[in-house]
């Protein structure tokens, strides 16, 4: 079930944002952003708020610059949060396994049209597809940025590189807990691994910055310069 934390600071969201197009892949509408062409792709997984939030687009922009075709699918169905409704209800109608399972169905369609590489970054709710999603073997590396509840169980299922960028103030996924994945994934040498804490920010704190707070902004900034290094070291 969401909780307060998972909802705090609300985007605007806007059906029009971003330098990309809609498309439909996966039988899934899909904000679709940079070299139609590229063999190497990224899929985000949104937060609650869903995939028309303009800070979420405007980093599938800055991603898709890299050269990598960019896919922010609408997991929810055209039903993102909304605080009109009860949160057991839509947490209930929209679960990470399902998210999971369309996100698999995207990913499937890409590399159907020739894409050979699939990163996947999850943005709290999102991170916890993206978790599921990576102890399959269709996507090469994975980032989950402040994540909602995951476990350790889960951790020892991923199949790919996987990045875990994680917020100093956070109930849903703690420090401690972080630490403790940390070192599940140590214990895979086969897989390679990354886990960051940042300090002084929270839950959802790099697509939900505040434009005015400086700090919130630079941490923001700091997360999507490690999210795009992973995938450049792992997506080529």
């Amino acid at each position: 079930m969401l909780g307060p934390h998972c909802t705090e600071n609300p985007p605007s969201l806007s059906s029009t944002c971003g330098e990309g197009n809609i498309q439909e892949i996966g039988g899934l509408q899909t904000y679709v952003t940079g070299d139609p062409n590229s063999k190497l792709a990224i899929l985000l997984a949104a937060d609650a708020f869903g995939y028309e939030a303009p800070k979420l687009r405007s980093l599938a922009d800055k991603i898709a610059a890299l050269g990598f075709l960019v896919v922010v699918p609408d997991l929810f169905n055209g039903d993102p949060f909304s605080f009109e409704k009860p949160r057991e209800a839509w947490s209930t109608a929209h679960t990470p396994d399902k998210g999971c399972e369309d996100a698999k169905n995207v990913v499937d369609a890409l590399r159907s049209r020739g894409v050979l590489k699939v990163g996947a970054a999850g943005f709290c709710w999102g991170g916890m597809a993206v978790v599921r999603l990576a102890k399959y073997d269709c996507i090469d590396a994975a980032v989950l940025l402040h994540p909602g509840p995951i476990t350790q169980d889960q951790i020892k299922e991923v199949k790919c590189p996987i990045a875990i960028l994680g917020a100093e103030i956070d109930n849903y996924a703690p420090p401690e807990l972080l630490k403790q994945l940390g070192e599940v994934l140590a214990e895979k040498s086969e897989v390679d691994s990354y886990v960051k804490i940042f300090p002084g920010v929270g839950h959802g704190w790099s697509v939900r910055y505040e434009d005015d707070d400086e700090f919130g902004v630079k941490s923001a900034e700091e997360s999507h310069v490690d999210l795009m290094n992973w995938f450049a070291k792992h997506i080529k």
